[in-house]
């Protein structure tokens, strides 16, 4: 094999991904409904469905390890301050519907917005609260492995639809991960 032909395979193989992942989106644009159902649950409920209310807690804890651990690295600037917000707007929301779940409270279709802490709120506060947060989320994925629902139950999410309550604490632990990879330390910018 000349050193032309092995430059050229990877040449060729990116430019069929590229080829393949440009016609998935346009088929995904005629089909938003049906790939956003597939996400869902190859991303989700899938993986979810395989654990147990215990397993999902302890990811969430340790999540927030992780979260704790990025957020103490944060540099207080304005983008920091409203990742953490949007981060605890989230999981809070997201406790709310997890509440529904348990049958602690009736659904109520509102947005994570009312959940944010006040815009005021310093970087130390904002660190505070994601951990009171992340523990409040741990203790009902502890109120679900005790009092689980009845198979089948879901709690709407505003955007990606019916979820189940195992999917939604594998939505929070994943949500909160990616979002919390924005955050930035002093020396980075």
């Amino acid at each position: 094999m000349t050193k032309r032909s092995k430059v050229f395979v990877p040449a060729v193989v990116t430019v069929a991904s590229v080829g393949v992942a440009a016609g998935a989106a346009f088929v995904a644009r005629g089909r938003k409904e049906e790939v956003k159902d597939f996400l869902v649950a190859q991303v989700f409920e899938r993986p979810a469905a395989r654990a147990s209310y215990t397993d999902l807690g302890q990811s969430l804890e340790r999540g927030g390890v992780f979260l704790a651990q990025r957020a103490a690295r944060a540099a207080d600037t304005e983008a920091n301050r409203a990742t953490l917000s949007h981060i605890i707007a989230i999981e809070r929301w997201g406790q709310n519907r997890l509440r529904v779940a348990l049958g602690q409270r009736d659904f109520e279709r509102d947005e994570n917005h009312a959940y944010r802490p006040p815009e005021r709120t310093s970087l130390r506060e904002l660190r505070d609260l994601l951990s009171q947060t992340r523990s409040q989320t741990v203790d009902l994925a502890r109120q679900l492995h005790a009092a689980p629902p009845t198979e089948g139950t879901t709690v709407e999410h505003n955007g990606l639809g019916p979820l189940t309550p195992k999917g939604w604490l594998r939505y929070l632990t994943q949500h909160a991960d990616l979002e919390s990879r924005r955050l930035r330390g002093a020396k980075e910018g």
